[in-house]
């Protein structure tokens, strides 16, 4: 299994036999290392060339990118030009450094980058059922000490302690004996393969496979279709199903005869098929020609910050990892900086500072790798007119035809166009001297003006409260005008479709918690945009839900900060291709509707639900403390639901001691859903303590709409939203009207 399909791809051999890099910290700070792909395919050693004694490794899963060429800040801070097709960077999910490294040729630098990302994908492309053999292969080599391809009890016990699982002694021997057939004292061979399927066997996927393989111990295709239809409650024809047999079955005859064995339907039921998540949603699926303001748009608040708001530090790569997330509007805190060059950093604080047009390059190279819909740059402007002009200077040099600097069509637009018109488009966000229609009627103004400027960092007030704005910069605002916000009234009678108010936090929870129907029927119009409280210094978030519910477009996070709000945004955001951008329910785009999520009158909006989880089972969840040998997890379930404050839910299982390898609870649960199309659904698995706070395994958030019916796979992720490649829960999951 080790090498992930690529057996004798010489991309792998090379990776295989490694060699020496010279890994960059600084100007000063250059070494060699030599580095090479462990024989699992899954870990990376880095050694001291000189005494080949091991200096640190890392896991292929860790990794976020591999990129060629001086792509990070530290390589064009401490390298030349003429290096740059020798140089490639490894970046990591978590905030473990970057790793910087320059190849002895660019042909060497380019083969390292092509055979990771290869090895990569070749593990991301696994199935469930695979990672999962790979993985119990892998910790089967760990525990075998004397590398003789037989394993002891003694080894057998280390063993079942790696995978996660915790048996008495008499159960170990007891499995020990029954595989032992030559009686040798040692496993080996077809014995080890025996004592795998005894230790990977589902009884609940056999409960259900022989419910209904009624044709001569197997399913045939008219079997399947009964299992989907009933089961599944999914309105499939008999040619789906086919399709189905042909692409999981792994017998021929079986295929042959159009039947399914239990080995393909377990194959099946580890794919996208099987799982929760209706694959309809996995692509856009959405109308994307609808205003932009009638779409929740993922958005990132302080976007530079890795860490925290007051001597974190600020980076392009930031901005990379949000765009990466399919984030959508990014922040860009401006102020005067050295040598005429603006530079963006969190004002009057100790945060480092990054070149404006570094920020600028970066989101050019990034902003429509994931996702092809328009970017915002919300701009926070503390620059001196001068700068500004320079401002305006690099977006336009930089960013070129792709930046948005009028509107689109040949009059004067009442509303905005879709997120499908404005694809691969920079749209800016900012203050503007004079109305949208000036650019039509060729009004001219004054170079520059003194116009009033809120404070969206709000805490901190500049000693004046007025910003001279230059033209240039001015003029590129075009469909996101900041404007301030009194009242909604106010707003109807005064402002334009295009002028756009910033809410902190604590303003837009009380306007979403006394008046969102108003507030509704305000962003039926404008877009909104929250951000955080100038309090949250840590870069903590704010619960993003309420102000769905009030329908703001434009609810910015901390990206930089795993928590459960930032798990809910991706939630939010999974289906509709990641593409950042989801439409919003009709109630809350249709001007008649009198939708208020705080009191439920009948509506459109309510399509009741009764929904019941059963939790059955988890399958290889990760170690929690792998420092300690014997350290095994007891988990328990919670199922958790987000949504108006009616359907705001939470029940969890008892938990199972010592088992993270196949634990099972069987468990059912009921829920009643008032308005689904708002709802979030997530699952968290904790590892339980008595004496403290319970650690987190793995979750998983997805729309309660974008759920399937009947037996599922819930994948599982890391508080960083990286998929843990082997581990799952499985579950059944009914939801019924009324």
């Amino acid at each position: 299994y080790s090498s992930n399909g690529l057996e004798g791809d010489p991309d792998l051999q090379f990776l295989l036999k490694g060699g020496d890099l010279l890994k960059v910290k600084s100007r000063s700070w250059r070494k060699t290392r030599f580095f090479r792909l462990n024989d699992d395919c899954k870990t990376m050693w880095q050694q001291t060339s000189k005494t080949f004694k091991s200096d640190s490794g890392f896991s292929l899963e860790d990794i976020d990118s591999v990129r060629y060429g001086r792509q990070t800040e530290g390589l064009r801070k401490y390298t030349d030009l003429s290096v740059e097709d020798r140089c490639f960077s490894i970046i990591f999910k978590s905030r473990r450094k970057n790793v910087d490294l320059i190849a002895s040729s660019k042909e060497e630098a380019k083969r390292w980058v092509s055979g990771l990302e290869k090895v990569i994908t070749g593990m991301q492309n696994l199935n469930r059922q695979q990672n999962t053999e790979h993985w119990i292969y892998n910790c089967m080599r760990k525990a075998d000490k004397n590398a003789d391809n037989k394993m002891s009890l003694k080894e057998l016990k280390h063993f079942l302690r790696q995978i996660n699982i915790e048996v008495d002694d008499s159960y170990a021997e007891m499995l020990f004996k029954k595989c032992d057939r030559s009686q040798s004292g040692t496993l080996e061979g077809s014995e080890i393969k025996h004592f795998y399927d005894l230790l990977t066997y589902r009884d609940e996927i056999d409960v259900i496979y022989a419910k209904y393989a009624s044709t001569n111990g197997q399913m045939s295709s008219g079997d399947l279709l009964d299992f989907l239809q009933y089961e599944q409650r999914e309105p499939v024809s008999s040619e789906y199903v086919q399709k189905l047999i042909e692409k999981y079955e792994v017998d021929e005859i079986a295929k042959q005869n159009k039947c399914m064995s239990k080995d393909g339907f377990l194959m099946y039921m580890n794919h996208e098929e099987g799982s929760i998540f209706n694959p309809v949603h996995k692509g856009i699926y959405q109308d994307m020609r609808q205003p932009l303001n009638h779409y929740f748009i993922s958005s990132s608040h302080n976007t530079y910050l890795m860490e925290d708001q007051l001597k974190g530090p600020s980076s392009t790569e930031a901005y990379i990892k949000a765009l990466m997330k399919s984030c959508r509007c990014v922040e860009l805190d401006c102020w005067d900086g050295a040598n005429g060059e603006p530079v963006i950093y969190h004002g009057h604080t100790l945060t480092s500072k990054v070149l404006f047009k570094d920020v600028i390059k970066a989101i050019k190279e990034y902003a429509f790798k994931t996702s092809q819909y328009p970017v915002i740059l919300s701009l926070e402007n503390h620059c001196s007119v001068e700068q500004q002009k320079i401002m305006a200077h690099h977006l336009t040099s930089i960013l070129g035809s792709a930046l948005l600097t009028q509107p689109l069509g040949y009059q004067m637009p009442t509303t905005f166009p879709g997120p499908e018109e404005l694809k691969g488009r920079f749209l800016i966000k900012g203050k503007r001297l004079n109305k949208l229609d000036a650019t039509f009627n060729n009004n001219t103004t004054e170079d520059e003006d003194s116009v009033s400027e809120e404070d969206e960092a709000a805490e901190l007030k500049e000693s004046s409260n007025k910003i001279k704005l230059a033209k240039e910069l001015s003029d590129m605002v075009i469909y996101c005008k900041s404007v301030h916000f009194s009242t909604f009234e106010h707003s109807r009678d005064n402002h334009n479709f295009y002028e756009m108010a910033s809410f902190k936090e604590s303003k837009a929870m009380n306007l979403a918690e006394n008046s969102a129907t108003a507030f509704i029927h305000h962003n039926m119009d404008k877009l909104s945009r929250i951000y955080p409280a100038g309090s949250r210094t840590d870069s903590s978030n704010y619960n993003p839900v309420p102000l769905w519910n009030a329908g703001c477009q434009i609810v910015a996070l901390n990206f930089q900060t795993p928590c459960k709000e930032m798990e809910l945004n991706q939630g939010r955001f999974l289906p509709n291709g990641k593409c950042g951008y989801m439409l919003k329910p009709e109630f809350q785009r249709d001007p008649a509707s009198q939708f208020d999520p705080k009191n439920l009158s009948v509506g459109p909006w309510l399509q009741k639900k009764t929904l019941h989880v059963m939790i059955i089972s988890a399958q290889q969840l990760p170690k929690i403390n792998k420092d300690k040998q014997k350290s095994i997890v007891d988990p328990l379930v919670r199922v958790e639901i987000y949504g108006v404050p009616a359907d705001n839910a939470s029940k969890q299982t008892h938990h199972i001691e010592n088992n993270g390898f196949n634990p099972t609870w069987n468990t059912d649960f009921q829920f009643t859903v008032h308005v689904p199309e708002l709802a979030l659904v997530r699952f968290v698995v904790e590892d339980y303590d008595a004496a403290s706070h319970n650690d987190l395994v793995g979750l998983y958030t997805l729309p309660f709409t974008s759920m399937q019916n009947g037996y599922r796979h819930v994948p599982l992720l890391t508080k960083r939203g990286s998929l843990i490649p082997s581990a799952g829960l499985f579950v059944h999951i009914m939801a019924l009207d009324g």
